[in-house]
């Protein structure tokens, strides 16, 4: 092969991988679900940014973006989006992911006092305990537009107290409680 001929696969290489990065670093961006306030009625409302639409934008370097889902809609299917102009300031600031990540550095399982250090969302989630009944639940359970109100009520549960309380509450004719006494092997 001749140099030109190197030099061509080198630079189809690059712009490649500099599609890919862009691409890459769009869904880092906006995929997942979103909190932001809604400008019409100045309360919460989950969203959820339309990636298709997003990554063709970054390709042809445009900055436009359009919602895919919103907690307001059908009903309101029809506003201006002008909440695109929080998650446009700060993407990752608006990620539920983020939000509840942030919320849960520095604090312990309400449960077995474990520090969480790392959350890793692909597996042993933490959990939440709803103070006025004691129940622990999923983040799934959680509407997005709810959030800031659950994080102000609830308290932090690690994942091994959250499977040991839902199955002390699914299956309680399955446990037998024994107290723990220092000293003393039961």
């Amino acid at each position: 092969m001749s140099a030109l001929m190197y030099f061509l696969l080198i630079a189809l290489a690059a712009a490649v991988f500099a599609v890919v990065w862009l691409l890459v670093k769009t869904l880092a961006h906006f995929q997942g679900k979103m909190l932001v306030t809604c400008p019409e009625t100045e309360k919460p409302a989950g969203v959820e940014v339309d990636l298709k639409d997003a990554m063709l934008h970054t390709i042809r370097r445009e900055s436009s973006l359009h919602l895919k889902s919103c907690t307001r809609w059908p009903e309101r299917q029809n506003c201006g989006q002008e909440c695109l102009r929080q998650i446009e300031q700060g993407p990752e600031n608006c990620l539920v992911r983020t939000i509840v990540a942030e919320w849960y550095q520095g604090k312990t399982c309400v449960l077995c006092s474990k520090p969480f250090v790392e959350i890793h969302w692909h597996d042993h989630k933490p959990a939440l305990m709803r103070m006025s009944d004691l129940k622990t639940f999923e983040w799934p359970q959680i509407a997005v537009e709810e959030l800031p109100e659950v994080l102000q009520t609830h308290k932090p549960v690690c994942w091994n107290c959250h499977v040991a309380e839902t199955f002390r509450r699914e299956h309680p004719e399955l446990v037998v409680e024994r107290p723990w006494r220092r000293g003393h092997l039961v």
